[in-house]
């Protein structure tokens, strides 16, 4: 037999492990793992000179924008961003122009997206205004819904407990439901208080994305889950308090996940004072407190998935005349793998951590079955690494445009 491609001198994180070995790859999967002596003929056979090969890495919280926000990023740079950045599958958020929330919607952002895109992409939708909309939208290929409780964004009233029961019994757990969670009514009080006293500074806005105004959210939102046995996944966890409400949430035996992102790791409310307004983030960057409780977290296992929660923006939209106008985000596939190596090489995580957070258990939460793992019969979409190169990040090298 002879398959398409042989990769040779290589060490690959195999089953919980690095080990020196060859790989056959044969029709865009993962033939044989082993020994070179063992390896069948091939077309083509490439020596990595001794490099690492991981899974391709999975980022399940990207805004790949495109249509009426294409002015930002579109599905070409958003997808070679995520190719640069180590991602063979990224996940598109829902908050789009227009909001994809309807079959139609969903259906022509494929569209728009298969003439485009370099690596594999999975979409997520909003609640459409009526729940029995919401079978057709799985049927058509959603991978998960996105519910936003801090705006008003689809179909689904977020005020509404019922409704929001409701909508989350049609769901079940056929897909995730990837959650935002801060509280609308919190934001909007603080943010009008804060306005009125005539406010415009990066605390301001700290004071009004309160740790209080994700935890009382979560709470919420574990409870509803409680009562729905839907499979929830948080979003970007910002706080001591959240996490450990989802903590206990988990250990009670609900269907629950959650996700924190590289800048609620790497940075702080200090580096927000800092940087001012290019920093400014949904929820914000915290205290250091909460973050090194991140970090507790994320090495007990007790947080699932890294998402780079990719938000790329205009420099003038993140140069708006007062902080309330400031476009909030960071772009993050280029420079989330990087960061977690740094983090390995510092000795803070393990690279099985690294394979934990960016493709096993992201594959796992949002069935995307054969991929995640270096391992026979998985699709061979593999990211190389050199964990001995240093370099300094270069925003005007990024693929994409932010």
């Amino acid at each position: 037999m002879t398959v398409d491609l042989v990769l040779k001198d290589l060490k690959a994180y195999v089953d919980g492990a690095v080990k020196e070995c060859c790989m056959a790859i044969e029709d865009r999967k993962i033939l044989k793992v082993g020994k070179e002596a063992h390896m069948p003929n091939a077309d083509k056979t490439l020596s990595l000179k001794g490099l690492l090969v991981l899974p391709g890495l999975i980022d399940v919280h990207v805004h790949l924008r495109d249509e009426g926000k294409a002015y930002k990023e579109d599905f070409y740079t958003g997808t070679a961003a995520a190719a640069a950045g180590g991602f063979t599958i990224v996940l598109d958020m829902p908050n789009n122009a227009p909001i994809t929330m309807s079959v139609e919607t969903l259906k022509n952002r494929m569209a728009i997206a298969k003439r485009k895109i370099l690596v594999n992409v999975g979409f997520y939708s909003e609640f459409p205004k009526e729940t029995q909309e919401i079978p057709k939208i799985i049927a058509e290929g959603a991978m998960a819904f996105k519910l936003y409780l801090s705006e008003q964004m689809g179909g689904l009233n977020i005020d509404n407990d019922n409704a929001l029961m409701e909508a989350f019994k049609m769901v079940a757990s056929k897909v995730p439901i990837a959650v935002h969670a801060e509280d609308k009514s919190m934001l909007e009080k603080a943010k009008n208080e804060l306005k009125q006293k005539g406010r415009n500074d990066v605390e301001a806005f700290l004071e009004a994305h309160s740790v209080e105004a994700e935890v009382k959210a979560v709470r919420r939102l574990v409870e509803i889950a409680r009562k729905t046995k839907a499979k929830v996944h948080f979003c970007h966890v910002s706080t001591k308090q959240g996490l450990e409400t989802i903590q206990k949430a988990k250990e009670d035996g609900l269907p629950i996940t959650c996700e924190v992102t590289p800048h609620h790791l790497f940075l702080s409310a200090d580096d927000l004072k800092h940087f001012g307004p290019l920093a400014l983030t949904v929820p914000p960057l915290r205290d250091k407190i909460h973050v090194d409780f991140l970090w507790e977290s994320l090495k007990r296992g007790v947080v699932d998935v890294v998402g780079s929660d990719h938000a790329p923006h205009t420099l003038a939209e993140k140069k708006a005349a007062t902080v309330w106008e400031v476009k909030a985000g960071i772009p993050g596939l280029e420079t989330t793998l990087p960061l977690m190596l740094t983090a390995v090489n510092a000795g803070v995580i393990s690279l099985a951590d690294v394979v934990r957070l960016l493709a096993e258990k992201p594959s796992q939460t949002f069935k995307l079955d054969g991929w995640g793992a270096v391992k026979e019969g998985c699709k061979a979409d593999l990211v190389v690494v050199d964990l001995k190169r240093e370099y300094r990040l270069d925003a005007s090298k990024f693929h994409s445009k932010a």
